[in-house]
Protein backbone atom coordinates (compact mmCIF):
# COMPACT_ATOMS: atom_id res chain seq x y z
CA UNK A 1 0.00 0.00 0.00
CA UNK A 2 1.57 3.08 -0.72
CA UNK A 3 1.67 6.22 1.55
CA UNK A 4 1.92 9.57 0.33
CA UNK A 5 4.41 11.76 2.00
CA UNK A 6 1.83 14.54 3.39
CA UNK A 7 0.06 11.23 5.48
CA UNK A 8 3.55 10.27 6.36
CA UNK A 9 4.33 13.61 7.49
CA UNK A 10 1.29 13.73 9.57
CA UNK A 11 1.88 10.49 11.32
CA UNK A 12 5.63 11.31 12.37
CA UNK A 13 4.22 14.67 13.91
CA UNK A 14 1.52 13.55 15.62
CA UNK A 15 3.92 10.63 16.99
CA UNK A 16 5.66 13.18 18.17
CA UNK A 17 3.45 15.41 19.58
CA UNK A 18 2.03 12.31 21.69
CA UNK A 19 5.64 11.72 22.41
CA UNK A 20 6.70 14.65 23.93
CA UNK A 21 3.73 14.96 25.68
CA UNK A 22 4.17 11.73 27.40
CA UNK A 23 7.35 12.26 28.37
CA UNK A 24 6.26 15.35 29.88
CA UNK A 25 4.21 13.82 32.30
CA UNK A 26 6.24 10.99 33.51
CA UNK A 27 9.28 14.11 33.71
CA UNK A 28 6.75 16.22 35.98
CA UNK A 29 6.03 12.81 38.30
CA UNK A 30 9.68 12.36 38.23
CA UNK A 31 10.30 15.71 40.10
CA UNK A 32 7.66 15.56 42.67
CA UNK A 33 9.66 16.34 46.19
CA UNK A 34 9.30 14.15 48.81
CA UNK A 35 7.27 14.65 51.79
CA UNK A 36 6.73 13.08 55.39
CA UNK A 37 3.74 13.20 58.34
CA UNK A 38 0.61 12.71 58.94
CA UNK A 39 -2.51 14.95 57.94
CA UNK A 40 -4.89 13.04 59.43
CA UNK A 41 -8.28 12.26 56.99
CA UNK A 42 -6.91 14.30 54.39
CA UNK A 43 -2.84 12.79 54.60
CA UNK A 44 -4.06 11.03 51.15
CA UNK A 45 -5.80 14.27 49.82
CA UNK A 46 -3.93 17.08 47.92
CA UNK A 47 -3.85 20.70 49.44
CA UNK A 48 -5.66 22.96 47.89
CA UNK A 49 -3.70 26.32 45.89
CA UNK A 50 -3.42 29.18 48.12
CA UNK A 51 -2.00 33.04 47.46
CA UNK A 52 1.63 32.09 49.28
CA UNK A 53 1.56 28.64 47.44
CA UNK A 54 -0.05 28.60 43.51
CA UNK A 55 -0.07 25.47 42.97
CA UNK A 56 -1.53 22.07 44.30
CA UNK A 57 0.50 20.11 46.55
CA UNK A 58 0.97 16.58 45.81
CA UNK A 59 -0.19 14.21 48.71
CA UNK A 60 2.32 13.12 51.29
CA UNK A 61 3.91 9.72 50.08
CA UNK A 62 5.80 9.34 53.14
CA UNK A 63 3.89 8.68 56.34
CA UNK A 64 2.58 6.53 58.73
CA UNK A 65 -1.11 6.77 58.74
CA UNK A 66 -2.95 3.78 56.61
CA UNK A 67 -5.10 4.86 53.96
CA UNK A 68 -9.10 4.33 54.32
CA UNK A 69 -11.92 4.88 51.72
CA UNK A 70 -12.52 8.44 53.25
CA UNK A 71 -8.71 9.45 53.21
CA UNK A 72 -8.33 8.73 49.33
CA UNK A 73 -11.70 10.39 48.28
CA UNK A 74 -9.88 12.21 46.09
CA UNK A 75 -7.03 10.32 45.36
CA UNK A 76 -8.62 8.70 42.44
CA UNK A 77 -8.69 12.38 39.95
CA UNK A 78 -5.50 13.06 41.18
CA UNK A 79 -4.15 9.98 39.71
CA UNK A 80 -6.05 10.18 36.40
CA UNK A 81 -4.64 13.80 36.45
CA UNK A 82 -1.31 12.96 36.49
CA UNK A 83 -1.23 10.41 34.51
CA UNK A 84 -3.00 11.37 31.76
CA UNK A 85 -5.24 10.08 29.26
CA UNK A 86 -3.31 7.03 28.13
CA UNK A 87 -2.63 6.05 31.37
CA UNK A 88 0.13 3.74 32.83
CA UNK A 89 3.77 3.11 30.89
CA UNK A 90 1.83 -0.30 28.97
CA UNK A 91 -0.77 2.00 27.64
CA UNK A 92 1.72 4.67 26.15
CA UNK A 93 3.88 2.09 24.96
CA UNK A 94 1.28 0.48 22.61
CA UNK A 95 -0.20 3.57 21.78
CA UNK A 96 3.23 4.67 20.60
CA UNK A 97 4.11 1.77 18.75
CA UNK A 98 0.98 1.55 16.90
CA UNK A 99 1.75 5.18 15.67
CA UNK A 100 5.58 4.31 14.37
CA UNK A 101 3.99 1.49 13.02
CA UNK A 102 1.18 3.98 10.95
CA UNK A 103 4.07 6.14 9.97
CA UNK A 104 6.32 2.83 8.72
CA UNK A 105 3.36 1.51 6.86
CA UNK A 106 2.29 -1.09 8.64
CA UNK A 107 -0.50 0.50 10.59
CA UNK A 108 -1.98 -0.54 13.98
CA UNK A 109 -0.56 -4.26 14.27
CA UNK A 110 -0.34 -4.70 10.60
CA UNK A 111 -4.38 -3.41 9.24
CA UNK A 112 -3.96 -2.78 5.80
CA UNK A 113 -6.12 -0.74 3.30
CA UNK A 114 -7.44 2.65 2.88
CA UNK A 115 -10.11 2.31 5.03
CA UNK A 116 -8.14 1.06 7.96
CA UNK A 117 -5.58 3.51 7.20
CA UNK A 118 -8.46 6.68 7.02
CA UNK A 119 -9.52 4.54 10.56
CA UNK A 120 -6.49 5.21 12.07
CA UNK A 121 -5.73 8.55 10.99
CA UNK A 122 -9.50 9.67 12.27
CA UNK A 123 -8.67 7.70 15.40
CA UNK A 124 -5.65 9.13 16.43
CA UNK A 125 -6.69 12.90 15.84
CA UNK A 126 -9.69 12.17 18.08
CA UNK A 127 -7.57 10.74 20.94
CA UNK A 128 -4.81 13.89 20.33
CA UNK A 129 -8.24 16.06 20.66
CA UNK A 130 -9.68 14.42 23.41
CA UNK A 131 -6.30 14.59 25.61
CA UNK A 132 -5.81 18.54 24.88
CA UNK A 133 -9.65 19.25 24.99
CA UNK A 134 -9.45 17.30 28.69
CA UNK A 135 -6.12 19.25 29.40
CA UNK A 136 -8.38 22.41 28.75
CA UNK A 137 -11.35 21.42 30.88
CA UNK A 138 -8.49 20.87 34.05
CA UNK A 139 -7.04 23.77 34.11
CA UNK A 140 -10.90 25.84 33.65
CA UNK A 141 -11.62 23.66 36.80
CA UNK A 142 -8.62 23.85 38.61
CA UNK A 143 -7.65 26.14 42.10
CA UNK A 144 -9.02 29.82 41.10
CA UNK A 145 -10.00 31.01 44.70
CA UNK A 146 -7.41 33.75 45.00
CA UNK A 147 -8.05 35.19 41.53
CA UNK A 148 -10.15 38.45 42.15
CA UNK A 149 -12.99 38.65 40.23
CA UNK A 150 -12.83 41.09 36.86
CA UNK A 151 -16.58 41.70 37.67
CA UNK A 152 -16.46 44.02 40.82
CA UNK A 153 -14.25 45.02 43.19
CA UNK A 154 -11.68 42.34 44.79
CA UNK A 155 -12.85 41.89 48.35
CA UNK A 156 -10.52 42.90 51.31
CA UNK A 157 -10.65 41.85 54.88
CA UNK A 158 -9.25 44.59 57.71
CA UNK A 159 -5.79 44.79 58.29
CA UNK A 160 -3.56 42.09 60.11
CA UNK A 161 -0.24 44.91 60.74
CA UNK A 162 2.70 42.78 60.36
CA UNK A 163 0.86 39.52 60.39
CA UNK A 164 2.30 37.42 57.17
CA UNK A 165 -0.59 35.20 56.93
CA UNK A 166 -2.22 36.86 53.80
CA UNK A 167 -5.34 38.18 56.08
CA UNK A 168 -6.37 34.21 56.80
CA UNK A 169 -8.27 34.70 59.55
CA UNK A 170 -10.90 37.03 59.21
CA UNK A 171 -10.62 37.21 55.04
CA UNK A 172 -12.60 33.93 54.73
CA UNK A 173 -13.21 32.99 51.10
CA UNK A 174 -9.82 33.57 50.13
CA UNK A 175 -8.52 30.65 50.54
CA UNK A 176 -9.85 27.11 50.50
CA UNK A 177 -13.42 26.43 52.34
CA UNK A 178 -12.81 25.09 55.56
CA UNK A 179 -14.88 24.18 58.60
CA UNK A 180 -12.34 25.14 61.64
CA UNK A 181 -12.08 28.93 61.77
CA UNK A 182 -7.96 29.66 62.42
CA UNK A 183 -7.77 32.93 64.64
CA UNK A 184 -4.47 35.71 65.07
CA UNK A 185 -3.30 33.82 68.21
CA UNK A 186 -2.99 30.65 66.10
CA UNK A 187 -1.30 31.89 63.31
CA UNK A 188 1.14 33.78 65.64
CA UNK A 189 2.18 30.21 67.05
CA UNK A 190 2.67 28.53 63.52
CA UNK A 191 5.38 31.80 62.60
CA UNK A 192 6.95 30.81 66.27
CA UNK A 193 7.25 27.06 65.18
CA UNK A 194 8.86 27.50 62.15
CA UNK A 195 11.70 29.31 64.17
CA UNK A 196 11.89 26.94 66.81
CA UNK A 197 11.67 23.95 64.97
CA UNK A 198 14.50 25.38 62.65
CA UNK A 199 16.72 25.87 65.65
CA UNK A 200 15.86 23.01 67.64
CA UNK A 201 16.98 20.62 64.77
CA UNK A 202 19.92 22.88 64.05
CA UNK A 203 21.06 22.22 67.24
CA UNK A 204 20.11 18.70 67.61
CA UNK A 205 18.40 19.32 70.95
CA UNK A 206 15.63 16.73 70.80
CA UNK A 207 13.79 17.69 74.00
CA UNK A 208 12.77 20.91 72.09
CA UNK A 209 11.94 18.96 68.96
CA UNK A 210 9.98 16.01 70.48
CA UNK A 211 7.85 19.10 72.52
CA UNK A 212 6.67 20.75 69.44
CA UNK A 213 6.18 18.00 67.27
CA UNK A 214 4.39 14.71 66.88
CA UNK A 215 5.73 11.30 67.55
CA UNK A 216 5.80 10.73 63.84
CA UNK A 217 7.16 13.58 62.84
CA UNK A 218 9.95 13.30 65.87
CA UNK A 219 10.68 9.98 64.35
CA UNK A 220 11.63 11.24 60.99
CA UNK A 221 13.76 14.39 62.42
CA UNK A 222 15.72 11.63 64.62
CA UNK A 223 16.46 9.53 61.83
CA UNK A 224 17.62 12.65 59.56
CA UNK A 225 20.07 13.85 62.12
CA UNK A 226 20.93 10.16 62.95
CA UNK A 227 22.16 10.14 59.32
CA UNK A 228 23.69 13.61 58.83
CA UNK A 229 25.74 12.33 62.94
CA UNK A 230 26.78 9.09 61.21
CA UNK A 231 28.51 10.64 58.36
CA UNK A 232 30.30 13.49 60.72
CA UNK A 233 27.77 16.39 59.66
CA UNK A 234 25.56 19.06 61.29
CA UNK A 235 23.13 20.79 58.95
CA UNK A 236 22.07 24.58 60.16
CA UNK A 237 19.30 26.27 59.50
CA UNK A 238 19.71 29.79 60.62
CA UNK A 239 18.18 33.44 60.30
CA UNK A 240 14.78 32.02 59.43
CA UNK A 241 12.59 34.87 58.81
CA UNK A 242 8.56 34.61 57.41
CA UNK A 243 7.54 35.89 54.69
CA UNK A 244 4.37 35.24 54.24
CA UNK A 245 1.29 32.44 54.84
CA UNK A 246 -1.50 31.38 54.08
CA UNK A 247 -4.09 29.24 55.39
CA UNK A 248 -5.16 26.12 52.74
CA UNK A 249 -7.21 24.68 54.74
CA UNK A 250 -8.08 23.54 58.53
CA UNK A 251 -10.71 20.77 59.89
CA UNK A 252 -11.66 19.14 62.84
CA UNK A 253 -11.23 15.32 63.42
CA UNK A 254 -12.51 13.90 66.97
CA UNK A 255 -11.13 15.80 69.48
CA UNK A 256 -8.52 17.00 67.00
CA UNK A 257 -7.88 19.92 65.26
CA UNK A 258 -5.93 20.59 61.87
CA UNK A 259 -4.24 23.28 59.86
CA UNK A 260 -2.51 23.37 56.96
CA UNK A 261 -0.83 26.33 56.01
CA UNK A 262 1.30 26.88 52.87
CA UNK A 263 4.69 29.26 54.72
CA UNK A 264 6.97 31.61 53.00
CA UNK A 265 10.32 32.23 54.35
CA UNK A 266 14.05 32.98 54.09
CA UNK A 267 16.93 31.55 55.68
CA UNK A 268 20.58 30.56 55.23
CA UNK A 269 20.71 26.54 55.42
CA UNK A 270 24.39 25.05 55.73
CA UNK A 271 25.76 21.56 56.09
CA UNK A 272 29.08 21.01 57.34
CA UNK A 273 31.62 18.76 59.06
CA UNK A 274 31.05 18.69 62.85
CA UNK A 275 34.77 18.12 62.99
CA UNK A 276 36.09 21.28 61.22
CA UNK A 277 33.25 23.93 60.29
CA UNK A 278 33.67 23.67 56.80
CA UNK A 279 30.86 23.84 54.73
CA UNK A 280 29.88 20.92 52.25
CA UNK A 281 26.51 21.68 50.80
CA UNK A 282 24.60 24.43 50.75
CA UNK A 283 25.58 28.10 51.09
CA UNK A 284 24.81 31.12 53.99
CA UNK A 285 23.62 33.33 51.33
CA UNK A 286 19.78 33.89 52.55
CA UNK A 287 17.95 31.95 50.12
CA UNK A 288 13.72 31.96 49.65
CA UNK A 289 11.74 28.87 50.73
CA UNK A 290 8.28 27.72 50.16
CA UNK A 291 6.59 24.59 52.31
CA UNK A 292 3.44 23.11 53.32
CA UNK A 293 3.34 22.67 57.37
CA UNK A 294 0.35 21.14 58.85
CA UNK A 295 0.12 21.61 62.84
CA UNK A 296 -2.46 19.10 64.93
CA UNK A 297 -3.35 20.10 68.74
CA UNK A 298 -5.73 17.77 70.77
CA UNK A 299 -8.88 19.91 71.66
CA UNK A 300 -7.72 22.90 74.31
CA UNK A 301 -3.69 21.61 73.80
CA UNK A 302 -1.07 23.05 71.77
CA UNK A 303 -0.20 23.05 68.18
CA UNK A 304 2.41 20.39 67.02
CA UNK A 305 3.73 19.97 63.24
CA UNK A 306 2.78 17.49 61.79
CA UNK A 307 3.32 17.43 58.57
CA UNK A 308 5.91 18.96 55.75
CA UNK A 309 5.28 19.09 52.06
CA UNK A 310 7.38 20.40 49.66
CA UNK A 311 5.46 22.85 48.20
Amino acid sequence: MFVSGKIRFIAVFLSLLTAFSVFTIDTAEARRGGSLGSRGVKTFQSVPATKTSPNVTAPINNTMTAPTSASRVSAPAASTASRGLFGGGLMQGLFLGGLFGLFLGYGFGGIGGMLSLLFQLLLIGGLVWLFFGRRRMAVAGGPNSDRPSTGGPTPRGPSMGSNPFSGAARAQGTDAPRDLEVGNADLDVFETRLGEIQDAYSREDYGALRAITTPEMMGYLSEELGENASKGLRNEVFDVKMLGGSVAEAWREGDRDYATVALRYESRDVTRERATGQIVSGSETISETTEIWTFVRQRGGDWKLSAIQEA
